[in-house]
């Protein structure tokens, strides 16, 4: 067990989180999957990097029909990514390295061949699921001899976990109250596999659909009870550890007993509305009611991100009322929705949410590649239930990382087999870590400064305060009270009254021009895609400004 893992919940307010998709990650055995090996060998690329915790999709034993999601047997490692014991290894290597690793805990459901299913559709007496004799609608044919009906959670191979609902109605009696014994026996199974894996050294869990638990719970009130349960056990049994939804509305989830929740584009009271407005590209994973969304990381300047500082407001409000603690997670990507480098949206572009991302009063959660800007790839072939839609295919977020030539000793083993679990990025001028290594003014070494800044400077804490002073472009706002952001994720030029922004120290800007003010406020000038991080607080010398025509800058 290391110390890592024992304090990850006491510094959550300055983690940094790294997504990993294991398949896709690094292959060390070279059979074309990625594996935990392969994650062993990159820790010191990740420790550069300087993330705090990586976060592991699911690695446990799996038919795959949803890539994992749908599990056999929470309680060992899938043959493909190694053994227990490689996991134990990759906890202790990391712990080293000071990187807490969090498995991704899939609360609500199983697969249909995992052998408490199996049991259950020959046993007319086992609740652990939730069966009619009668034809429901959203139910599937049982598969065993009990015959009868099941509820799924996700795809049909994803039987539900029984947690009860939370109305009963005598017309429909496959409807338990939570108190039941089937599930009061799925509540103490998620505390055993969350122990046995707590005891290998794993810091926490991401938890998969965390509030399609109790069925028919209206504002997820017995949802909520649950997790709180959840938390005091953990607290007691296991401090330091960590538990973060995916809920989609930290507003609800983080009192609700989870030490962190990430904006989504989907859940929440408004429906994944944050999320969508400001990354939403309508490339590869775009329900249609989307469509019409305009997102603020783009290039016509028709979003505004008020919506999203809006919802992080609320959210951060009703974490503080509620005195548990616990912070707002913000990913730049995830496994289930397109990069931010995708469709008009280019790695230029991608800069600028790199920069909200890891300045804003919450989790940051990096998507691997994202930090060299990998893109979603279109036309990559559906894998493993990546395809929801006509419009909605998972698997081009889901593309082999760009390692390129790395020599050995590089930050790792040289460079590990390419992952054949899907196609690599066709394009010849693809980003590589190996390509932006030597290159300083990369985006890989932005996110790497981004991030030491935010370890370094404590206005950036999540505990540090926000000043919104414009939402649309440009975006700004104070951290710490003199810490200021300006970023302009658009294509034209845009301005901003700041005063004392000419005698600031830049500690990052790009395409940005700075205007003494003659009577008034000094004014910031961004160019597409600019961006500036300037320190309000530290005076710079006026001879080394230089004054630059932003028409050079586009």
């Amino acid at each position: 067990m290391t110390s890592t893992a024992v304090d990850l919940a006491a510094r959550l307010g300055r983690t940094v989180l790294y997504q990993i998709y294991p398949q896709s990650f690094a292959d060390a055995d070279g059979d074309g999957i990625g594996d935990l090996a392969g994650i062993s060998g990159r820790l010191d690329y990740l420790a550069w990097l300087g993330v705090d915790a990586i976060w592991i999709s699911p690695c446990f034993v799996s038919p795959f029909a949803d890539a994992g999601y749908d599990v056999a047997d929470f309680f060992q490692v899938a043959p493909r990514y190694g053994t227990n014991d490689d996991l134990a290894r990759l906890t202790e290597e990391a712990g080293r390295r000071g990187i807490s690793v969090l498995l991704d805990l899939v609360a609500g459901h199983t697969s249909d061949q995992h052998p408490w299913f199996r049991a259950s559709a020959d046993d007319p007496e086992d609740h652990r699921f939730i069966w009619s004799d009668v034809p429901v609608h959203g139910f599937e044919p049982g598969h065993g001899t009990r015959g009868g009906f099941y509820l799924p959670n996700f795809f049909p191979v994803q039987p539900a976990l029984n947690y009860g609902y939370a109305r009963l109605d005598p017309a429909e009696p496959w409807r338990q109250p939570v108190d039941a014994p089937g599930p009061q026996a799925n509540r103490e199974a998620l505390r055993e596999i969350m122990g046995h894996w707590f005891d290998l050294g794993v810091a926490g869990f991401r938890v998969d659909m965390a509030s399609s638990l109790v069925k028919d719970d209206p504002g997820h009130v017995e949802t909520g009870k649950l997790w709180r349960e959840m938390r005091s056990w953990l607290d007691d049994a296991y401090p330091g550890r960590v538990l973060v939804s995916e809920w989609g509305n930290p507003r609800v989830s983080v009192p609700a007993g989870f030490h962190a929740d990430f904006f989504l584009q989907f859940g929440g009271d408004d429906n994944g509305l944050p999320m969508r407005s400001l990354w939403n590209n309508s490339a590869g994973t775009v329900n249609p009611a989307w469509a019409e969304v305009p997102a603020w990381a783009a290039s016509d300047a028709r979003g505004d991100a008020e919506t999203f500082a809006r919802a992080w407001r609320e959210a951060a409000e009703a974490i503080a009322t509620a005195g548990r603690g616990g912070v707002v997670g913000l990913p730049t990507s995830n496994h289930d929705f397109t990069r931010l480098v995708a469709g008009e949206r280019d790695a230029e572009q991608a800069r600028v949410g790199h920069v909200l991302t890891l300045t804003w009063p919450a989790m940051p959660s990096i998507y691997y590649g994202d930090e060299i800007g990998m893109r979603y790839v279109p036309d990559t072939p559906t894998l493993e239930g990546s395809r929801l839609s006509a419009t909605y295919d998972r698997s081009g977020s889901r593309t082999p990382m760009q390692w390129g030539d790395l020599p050995d000793g590089t930050l790792g083993p040289g460079s590990p087999a390419t992952s054949t679990y899907l196609p690599q990025d066709p394009d010849p001028g693809r980003p590589t870590v190996a390509g932006q290594l030597g290159d300083e003014d990369s985006l890989l070494h932005l996110v790497r400064e981004l991030i030491a800044l935010r370890h370094g400077d404590h206005r950036l804490d999540v505990e540090s305060p926000v000043e919104v002073l414009a939402t649309a472009y440009p975006m700004a706002y104070l951290r710490g009270g003199t810490l200021a952001v300006v970023l302009n994720p658009g294509r034209a030029e845009v301005r901003l009254p700041l005063d004392g922004a000419a005698n600031a120290l830049e500690l990052f800007a790009r395409r940005c021009r700075v205007e003494k003010g003659e009577g008034g406020p000094d004014v910031v000038h961004l160019a597409g895609h600019g961006y500036a991080v300037l320190d309000l607080a530290v005076e710079r010398d006026r001879s080394t400004i230089r004054d630059v025509d932003v028409d050079e800058l586009v």
